[in-house]
């Protein structure tokens, strides 16, 4: 169900009957649909603006400008949170060829990197715009499918066969460097991601909420329109 399109026919039908009314009703319809329509497109235009580039709209584009920052966030939470000496040289010693860091994954805290990528949007020009329907709590809807992406490319990254080559390498040489390694084999795989790719995988997991944005914004313009005909 196209979200976008229901809430822009709906408002685009109320604009159609008002012209077959008279008198003060008229006047609501007219109003509620233009509004309505008004901010459903805006609405729309924001949620676009995030992932792409408008000429001569500032601010536009933020998850683009914000790749480099977001990268090195997952780069620093993945080091810090569960490739720490202490947890490699634990599974040094219990684990003979092959490091299964699943289980550690799984019980790995990725709020940080949600929270690095929620504060980009909001210290964004299109933070204020977002406040105005709900902010952060909207945003609040896509973190558990964004937690699930990032811990299953994470998990990919340590199972990948150059990362288990490289430590077992490692391991078996007897080096202390193995840490330096984790992270430049991490910081290798991280530089595969293009800002395009990032982009998709944050629009495949927004779009599906971010279309009630646009419902919203067509429910509260509506209701603003109507609520103007009483007033002017």
């Amino acid at each position: 169900m196209n979200k976008s399109l229901l809430t822009n026919g709906a408002a685009i039908v109320l604009v159609g009957v008002s012209y077959g009314c008279d008198g003060f009703l008229a006047k609501a319809l007219l109003n509620g649909g233009l509004f309505a329509l008004s901010g459903a497109v805006t609405n729309q235009l924001a949620i676009h603006m995030l992932f792409e580039k408008v000429p001569f709209l500032y601010g536009s584009g933020i998850i683009l400008d914000r790749f480099e920052s977001i990268r090195e966030a997952l780069k620093t939470l993945i080091m810090e949170q569960f490739f720490t000496p202490e947890k490699i040289e634990s599974f040094v010693q219990t684990q003979e060829k092959v490091m299964d860091l699943t289980s550690v994954i799984e019980e790995t805290d990725f709020t940080p990197a949600y929270s690095a990528l929620v504060k980009s949007i909001l210290e964004s020009p299109l933070g204020g715009m977002l406040g105005m329907f709900g902010g952060e709590s909207i945003i609040e809807k896509f973190k558990e499918p964004f937690l699930v992406k990032i811990k299953a490319a994470t998990i990919e990254i340590s199972q990948s066969e150059s990362f288990i080559n490289a430590v077992n390498t490692h391991v078996h040489k007897g080096s202390g460097d193995i840490g330096s390694t984790i992270e430049t084999i991490v910081a290798q795989r991280l530089a595969e991601l293009t800002p395009t790719m990032v982009k998709e995988m944050l629009h495949n997991l927004m779009k599906e909420h971010l279309g009630w944005l646009v419902v919203w914004g067509g429910v509260f313009g509506g209701l603003i329109g109507v609520a103007s005909a009483f007033i002017l």
